[in-house]
């Protein structure tokens, strides 16, 4: 089946407008996290993020979520799983091909990263507590920008920083979006500097990579995380987790997997022992 036949069950399908903040938490919505002074209207328009957060408390770990949609469509939206759990959620928005071509949505999810270690203490937030996440898309987005450090150095920050990369059925092998811009059909296999699979490192930040049922899954994207979990495992990494979510496809992970990420984040909090998880967790 073509590439974009599998886009619309990539797009999210809830956004924090359809989900009540409770009294405990606030949002502050529409922050432009680039000020340029040459940005187009379509930047300002998708360039945006919005900060929920608990209020009133100090010290709280924040998701950074990048939304899915294959690079081509989607908005950014708070995860209703995430609300109300003790921690900050900034759903940052990026631009989309064809309007923009690689690398540009990368560098404006290293941009959000950036405000976000900028600016999360203002709103309460610890800056050692970052995780950076997404879905589909978006955790191809979190996991280039978390390995490939130029990215996040353009801002002059190391990425080493990142307390830990969640990556929701992410592509571990460049993006077929990306390959598709060059022209190659996005069913050919493509490794290279925009890969998170080419920058493999032992000193990364912790990751949780989690996909959907092998057998219904989308273009082989459990076998693509489970060659990204052995090769950082081979190199010498000390904490990466691989989970398959067994009977779910592509489109239905998301969800169940939300309960994976706080998990993931509050082991990481707690310094709790590391564990290895491997193909068929």
């Amino acid at each position: 089946m073509p590439v974009e036949q599998h886009l619309q069950y990539s797009l999210p399908r809830e956004t924090i407008k359809h989900a009540p903040v409770a009294p405990s938490y606030r949002l502050v919505e529409n922050i432009t996290y680039r000020v340029e002074p040459d940005l187009t209207d379509y930047a300002k328009e998708r360039c945006r993020l919005d900060v929920y957060c608990p209020a009133g408390a100090k010290g709280f770990a924040t998701v950074v979520w990048f939304h899915a949609g294959g690079l081509v469509a989607g908005a950014r939206y708070v995860p209703a799983e995430l609300m109300a759990q003790g921690i900050a959620v900034v759903a940052a928005g990026y631009r989309l091909s064809p309007q923009v071509k690689a690398p540009t949505y990368l560098q404006d999810a290293a941009a959000a990263v950036a405000w976000v270690f900028q600016h999360i203490e203002e709103y309460g937030g610890a800056r050692d507590r970052i995780f950076v996440a997404g879905a589909s898309g978006g955790g191809y987005l979190a996991l280039l920008i978390g390995l490939d450090r130029r990215w996040l150095a353009a801002h002059n920050l190391d990425a080493n920083r990142i307390a830990g990369l969640i990556s929701i059925t992410g592509q571990a092998i460049t993006h077929f979006t990306v390959r598709e811009e060059r022209g190659t059909k996005g069913v050919q296999p493509v490794i290279d500097e925009l890969a998170p699979l080419f920058h493999v490192r032992k000193d990364a930040p912790p990751l949780l990579l989690v996909t959907g049922d092998p057998e219904l899954e989308l273009l082989g994207r459990y076998e693509e995380n489970a060659y990204f979990w052995r090769m950082l495992r081979v190199s010498g990494h000390p904490d990466v987790e691989l989970r398959a979510l067994q009977g779910l496809d592509h489109a239905a992970v998301e969800k169940p997997a939300h309960a994976l990420l706080l998990g993931f984040v509050q082991r990481i909090i707690a310094g709790a022992a590391r564990e290895f998880c491997g193909p068929g967790s």
